[in-house]
Formats: C-alpha cells, structure tokens, sequence
C-alpha cells in the first residue's frame, strides 16, 4: 500500500520591495567589486564581467523609471565604500545622459544630454513672463554653439528654448534625463514633427519671484541642450599625451571664453526684455549632471560669501581683522560646509555659513575652493583654520592651520 508523501512546500515568491533590495545590493556590490582597484588588477576579466553587469542593471531601471533603487543604491553605497559610490554615481551618470546609437549600417551614433550654468544678476530679480520669448535671439545662440567650435561641424545640435530654473533642473531625475534624450533624437532623426513629451514635462515653472525693486539679485539658470555626433568624430577625440592633452582642453576652454562674450547680448534678450539692466557670467559647458553639480557649487558659494560679507558689513569688523575656521557639518541631519568667522582681537563670533556638502570625497576641495572664495573677500590665508567637525554648541573640534600657499 503507497505511503503518502508529505508535500513539498513551496517557496514564496519574493515582494516588490524584496525584489527591489535586491537590486539595490546587486549594485552596491558589484560597485564595490570595480573600486578594489587591486583586486580589480589582478583579474581584469572579472573587471569587465563586474562593469557589464553593472550597466546592464542601471539601464534596466532608467528603462523601467526605476529612480529609486537607483537613488537608494547610491545613498546606500556611500555608508559601505565611499569608492564605490563615486564608481557607482559616475556609471549611472553616464548611462543617464549619453545614449549609444548602434547602427547595422553607417557609424555608430551617440547622443548626449548637456548644461551650460548661467548667473544673471539683476535689479529686482528675473520675471518668467519675460524668459525666452525674442525667438531671432534663440535662433542666434543655437547656431552660436557650432559657429564657436564647441560643438563639432558635422554634429546635430538642438538647444531648449527655456532657461530652466535650479528648482526645476534638480526635478529631472536619472530615468527622466534618459527619455529627454529619446525625445531629442526622435525629434532631431524624424522628418515628422515629433512629439517631446518628456521635455514638455521638464518645464516646471519658475518660482514666483520674491525680490523686491533695488534688491541686488544673483540668480542661477540652466541652458539645456543635446548633441547628436558619429562615435569617431575627430573633433571629440581626446589626445593620449599629456601636453598635447592639456593644450586640447586649453583650446575648448578659450573658444568657450570667446562664445561666451558673443553669447552674452543674446541671452540678455532672451532673459529681459523690459530693458532693465543684466549682467550675465556663464559656467563652463559639460554633460547635464557635471554641469548641474557645478552650477548648484557656486550658487552656494556665492550665497555663502553674500551672507558673510553682510555679516562683516553689519558688524563693521575689516576682513582683514578675522579669523575663519572652516569644517564639515551636521545641519538638520544634512551634511554641510561650514565657515564661522571671528573678531581677530577677541574671538567674537562675528558671522556663520553654511552650503551644503555633496560628498565626503570633495570635502579637500570644497575646502580649498572655499578659502580661495574667502580670500577674495579680504581674509588672509594665515587666518584660515580648518576644523574636523563642531559640536552641539557650534564649536570648533581639533582645529589646525589651514595650509594656505606659500
């Protein structure tokens, strides 16, 4: 007589949310694996196979909209490795704003996705009804790009005709700058008008405008672009010597000084058109999360230094007559860059600033782009100090001498 058998039970399925940590530790792992440089050395295959695998997962979420588990991968990351989250960040960067178009016949095409920052300083503040409406203006700074060479001859260029706001430029998210360039490329490769609803949806609109008439306004804006170029372009082509390198890059960043004087009546009409006075510095052109990462920097900076030179104007204490220590931060659970400033003859605590810290890795930069600014306001390097942290009553934790130059 047959025994009857137990089941077998069986195995749950896993959730969504299992499914997604998963993911989540796949690409922190393999992260992880590619920043061990030596162990990376010593099996170059498994290099390959790590990186493979990596972008494969990355383009799958940007395919499936997934800007969570990409957002949380690079927030997880960064508590395990501080390598891996610059080697994870830099490939979904990547894969975000550069598309690789492969082509049965014909050269393989790439398209990219670009930023060029732009401060305007105005009296009053810009007004949106103003933005972008004198079309012959918008028509001139396209063809501009190419004119200055900052864009090859032979590539398709194609700029928004919409000056976007930092509110707005922070919005767009890992998988929405994907579909932005889909957009793009539809729209530049079709004989049709083709429709950009990705793009459309970027416009977020500007905040209202809270400056009033005589306030001296600084405001950051983004002129977004795309560029459609053959993956063998000579005029893409970095060279591998050093000095001829570094005369290439020389080359770029003198025409883009160039275009940006040619460059500047235009965007003052496509920025005003009331005849109030502008005044426009641009930020050096680069892929869309370089160029915003740059752009947000030097907002912050240039808030931090307005608010101390207010302070010191307030308080009527020199620049010279300071001492600045400068450290890392905890601001309501954010890390921040902070500055205190004292009175050299009693130790006042004169002013504090903060921006924000967008990695631990920068921190030795954003230091020493920091002291620079600090200088330019009249504080001597012999003044500056440097700080490991603060505590809860704001003061300074093992400080030493900055090392300023010599």
């Amino acid at each position: 007589m047959p025994q009857n058998k137990r089941p077998t039970p069986r195995k749950s399925t896993p959730s969504p949310e299992e499914k997604e940590d998963t993911l989540i530790q796949q690409l922190c792992d393999l992260a992880i694996t590619l920043a061990e440089r030596e162990e990376v050395e010593d099996d170059p295959d498994a290099a390959i196979s790590a990186q493979t695998e990596l972008n494969k997962i990355i383009r799958k979420c940007l395919h499936r909209k997934q800007d969570d588990i990409l957002y949380e991968a690079l927030e997880r990351s960064k508590y395990a490795d501080i390598d891996a989250w610059q080697m994870l960040k830099e490939s979904i960067d990547e894969a975000s704003e550069v598309t690789l178009i492969r082509r049965e016949q014909g050269a393989d095409h790439e398209i990219n996705a670009f930023v060029i920052p732009v401060f305007a300083r105005t009296d009053g503040g810009l007004h949106a009804d103003q933005c972008c409406t004198d079309q012959d203006a918008f028509d001139q700074l396209v063809k501009s790009i190419q004119q200055a060479q900052l864009e090859s001859a032979d590539a398709k260029v194609v700029l928004i005709n919409h000056a976007y706001h930092l509110d707005e430029i922070d919005s767009i998210t890992y998988s929405h700058v994907s579909e932005m360039i889909r957009d793009a490329y539809a729209s530049m490769t079709d004989k049709k008008a083709a429709a950009t609803p990705a793009i459309d949806r970027s416009f977020g609109g500007w905040p209202d405008n809270l400056f009033q008439p005589g306030d001296q306004a600084i405001e950051l804006r983004f002129l977004l672009g795309f560029a459609l170029k053959t993956v063998d372009d000579a005029f893409y082509h970095v060279p591998e010597d050093a000095l001829a390198m570094d005369a290439y890059f020389a080359q770029r960043a003198s025409r883009f000084q160039q275009w940006s004087v040619a460059a500047t009546p235009l965007l003052k009409r496509l920025l005003v058109t009331d005849g109030a006075a502008i005044d426009i510095n641009f930020l050096y052109q680069d892929l869309f999360h370089g160029g915003k990462e740059r752009g947000i920097a030097e907002y912050f900076m240039l808030q931090m230094m307005s608010a101390l030179n207010q302070a010191l104007a307030e308080s009527g204490v020199a620049p010279e007559q300071t001492r600045a220590v400068i450290g890392p931060a905890t601001s309501r659970e954010d890390i921040v860059l902070r500055v205190n400033l004292y009175k050299e003859a009693d130790g006042a605590l004169i002013a504090t600033a903060e921006k924000p810290l967008t990695a631990i890795p920068d921190l030795q930069i954003e230091i020493d782009d920091t002291c620079d600014a600090l200088n330019t306001i009249g504080i001597t390097f012999t003044s500056m100090a440097i700080a490991v942290g603060f505590d809860a009553q704001d003061q300074a934790l093992d400080v030493r001498p900055y090392p300023y130059p010599g």
